[in-house]
């Protein structure tokens, strides 16, 4: 599996063994507490070992600094939060590399193993799946207000648990189903929902129909958008906007929701229809509040994201 899929991490498969699954991402602070802003760029590297299915395994740091204007005490909590959050994944730090640079980056590239008879990937959505999301939505929105000074704590603590957390428990509940339950799997991050939902729909060669009511989000992060919108959020709407149909009753602000970039985001999947009530349960047993919001229909001809209120 490679880039032509615009999946989450690169697949190399050889005779006799697991596959390796390697990604790597990284980016500027989102959040102030330093120790935290490490704990968030570790969780969102290893998500993409998540989504394909597999098991991270090893991590190298990528990082760059300004020289002199970053104390150490600051630079140690962000390696510190970083190193503490791998090791809560079950993943070794072998190293890493840093540069100078006038704006603080930090980062993993991670490698993982995984079943090459159970890779998950986000081309093998089936008309008739049911669309499973598991982690609410608005951290690109409560993100840019954190920066303004201009959101509420108990929102701006919502969403930084979120993004601290783990996709791992999501990913094995996906691991532990029979074969053919889990039809395509994609972690929503920068594109926001409706930009990843539009590359498996793309890779799948179907359409995805999203309630827009039932996708989760962030009590009281609606509120925020209109004064919040990020330039990614603009960006997301431009690129995949032609590709997507809108009911004219979706509100401007949920819509923008939608298209809100996550960071360390949770996991968009596509599960059999038949094993809804299955899969639901499975979630429930690892703590993972999974909700259904929509379904996977035939494309007929053109891959396509249907929002609906």
């Amino acid at each position: 599996m490679d880039f032509r899929t615009s999946d989450d991490a690169g697949v190399f498969v050889w005779d006799g063994g697991s596959a390796l699954v390697q990604t790597v991402d990284f980016f500027t602070p989102i959040v102030d507490d330093p120790y935290t802003y490490g704990q968030i760029a570790a969780a969102n590297a290893v998500s993409d070992v998540y989504a394909m299915g597999g098991r991270p395994l090893t991590a190298l740091a990528i990082s760059a600094f300004p020289k002199d204007t970053l104390d150490h005490a600051t630079l140690r909590q962000i390696f510190l939060g970083g190193f503490d959050k791998l090791r809560e994944a079950g993943v070794v730090l072998l190293g890493g590399h840093t540069v100078q640079d006038p704006e603080i980056k930090f980062g993993y590239a991670v490698t993982g193993a995984a079943d090459p008879a159970r890779i998950l990937t986000n081309a093998g959505a089936e008309p008739g799946d049911a669309l499973f999301l598991t982690k609410p939505i608005g951290t690109g929105i409560v993100g840019t207000a954190i920066k303004f000074d201009r959101v509420p704590a108990a929102v701006a603590d919502q969403a930084v648990r979120s993004m601290q957390t783990l996709n791992r428990a999501a990913s094995e509940a996906l691991q532990d189903m029979p074969a053919g339950v889990v039809h395509a799997c994609t972690d929503v991050t920068g594109f926001g929902l409706i930009g990843h939902a539009a590359e498996m729909a793309m890779a799948s060669n179907v359409a995805l129909m999203v309630e827009a009511a039932h996708v989760p989000r962030f009590e009281g992060v609606l509120p925020l958008v209109a004064q919040n919108r990020s330039g990614g959020l603009a960006s997301n709407r431009e690129h995949f906007g032609e590709m997507t149909d809108v009911e004219s009753s979706v509100a401007v602000e949920l819509l923008d929701l939608l298209f809100d970039p996550q960071t360390s985001g949770g996991l968009l999947v596509a599960v059999a229809r038949d094993s809804v009530d299955r899969i639901s349960a499975a979630f429930d047993a690892v703590g993972v509040s999974a909700a259904k919001i929509g379904e996977v229909r035939s494309s007929a001809g053109a891959a396509r994201v249907v929002v609906r209120a």
